[in-house]
């Protein structure tokens, strides 16, 4: 069994980069409260984020540093609650995280803060990217290209089943949800697809295309997958890399805690599903990341390991991860 990378704090939905020849690791910061566990995921009350480097992704991590507080919940004027899982990217010498949490109405939506290096400090922007909605963005610039795109979305807690539509939620919300809105069901419904949207070359706002649906298709039929396809299909935890000329969007299953991928020749899709990544690890949620470091492909993920199992109190962890000659991911797993 792999140790947590990081046992200082409980830390999860680690987001990992390589800046200056070091890893930087973007996780979420998990804390000790009473809130009852429900589906609008209430329990996970993060306020703030630390960021985390190393030049070692081998045990027993004598080279990792905290580089600390970059921002917190006060920090963002928009913000009223919940800093879940962030990711960052790096453009003409600018640092860029990028963020979800709830509005003053309840709504996640997407903010950025810029920093002048990877460890920040990071000031954020006095309002969320426009026609942000949901969670989970995850940063993507194309090394090839030099594009730059946000990838996003979560069910249930996350939102994303509310805009199920260009004209955003299904119903008006001036307060914060009380209750999970449906997902499609019943035969032939289409599971939720993640969204994503390219950044403009302010790398604070969407183009104006906005947020897209990125669709994931079934390999024995080429169809979008099904809502009822739950071993499949995108819950939340979005990812994009890239190997070759492959585009590899990977993601979590959520009920049935899954990490799974798809893959394409663009960023935009669509994607065919590949396979598993990573069985179900103790705790409820799985969120991930991956890297390419020093010529070796790494697997960011979390556990409950230092928590013995208490699901919002969650532990960064890392495994090597490789690939077949066909393109194929697979993990050596415990």
């Amino acid at each position: 069994m792999t140790p947590p990378l990081i046992t200082t704090i409980y830390t999860a939905d680690p987001s990992a980069h390589v800046f200056n020849d070091r890893v930087y690791i973007y996780p979420s910061h998990d804390r000790e409260t009473d809130i009852a566990f429900n589906d609008n995921g209430d329990q996970y009350d993060m306020a703030d984020y630390h960021v985390f480097s190393t030049s070692s992704l081998e045990p027993p991590y004598t080279d990792l540093v905290d580089h600390g507080v970059v921002l917190r919940t006060d920090d963002v004027p928009w913000a009223s609650k919940q800093l879940w899982a962030p990711d960052a990217a790096c453009k003409d010498g600018k640092y860029y995280l990028y963020f979800p949490a709830r509005d003053q109405q309840g709504i996640f939506r997407i903010g950025v803060a810029v920093g002048d290096a990877p460890e920040g400090p990071f000031k954020a922007d006095p309002e969320p990217i426009p026609g942000s909605f949901s969670i989970d963005p995850a940063s993507f610039v194309d090394p090839d290209t030099g594009d730059a795109y946000l990838y996003f979305g979560g069910l249930w807690g996350g939102q994303l089943q509310c805009y199920q539509s260009p004209a955003g939620p299904t119903t008006p919300k001036t307060t914060a949800p009380t209750s999970t809105p449906p997902e499609p069901a019943g035969a032939g419904a289409k599971a939720l697809f993640p969204k994503y949207a390219q950044l403009d070359a302010s790398m604070r706002k969407f183009t104006p295309e906005g947020a897209q649906d990125l669709i994931i298709l079934a390999p024995e039929t080429g169809e979008p997958l099904a809502a009822d396809d739950h071993d499949r299909r995108f819950f939340e935890a979005a990812w994009m890399h890239k190997r070759g000329d492959t585009y590899y969007f990977s993601y979590s299953t959520g009920d049935t805690h899954y990490l799974v991928y798809a893959t394409s020749k663009s960023p935009r899709g669509p994607f065919t599903y590949g396979g598993r990544i990573l069985e179900p690890v103790l705790g409820w949620t799985t969120h991930h990341s991956i890297v390419e470091f020093r010529g070796r492909w790494w697997l960011f993920h979390h556990d409950c390991e230092l928590s013995k199992g208490v699901n919002h109190l969650r532990c960064v962890k890392v495994r090597e991860l490789f690939y077949d000659d066909e393109g194929r991911i697979f993990t050596k797993q415990d």
